[in-house]
């Protein structure tokens, strides 16, 4: 099993992602503070990881539901989702994914 802990910014919310292969399908449970990501839990139980780790054909069913359930074109929830599915089918090894915000005085 492959988990994830996201921590979306400053709006606070944080989401947990457990995902387990079984047989061509991951699994995934999702857990979230955030509404928008609880209405796209509803609807992602499972997927394929080769669907999901591309754009070709429709894409992503994460980021069709991503932009189906969250306002926000920033939240890095729906990218969370698919690293963790990415490790847990053997298509990426497991790494932190960071990203640093600064503002600078001109």
């Amino acid at each position: 099993m492959t988990q994830a802990d996201i921590f979306s910014g400053i709006c606070g919310f944080t989401t947990h992602v457990e995902a387990h292969m079984n047989g061509g399908n991951c699994i995934l449970s999702i857990e979230s503070d955030c509404e928008a990501i609880q209405q796209l839990a509803t609807e992602l139980s499972q997927v394929d990881p080769f669907q999901e780790i591309s754009f070709r054909g429709q894409g992503p069913q994460i980021l069709q539901l991503a932009a189906k359930h969250c306002a926000h074109a920033a939240c890095p929830v729906a990218v969370g989702i698919i690293k963790a599915i990415e490790v847990e089918a053997g298509l990426a090894l497991p790494a932190d994914v960071t990203i640093r915000i600064s503002k600078r005085q001109p």
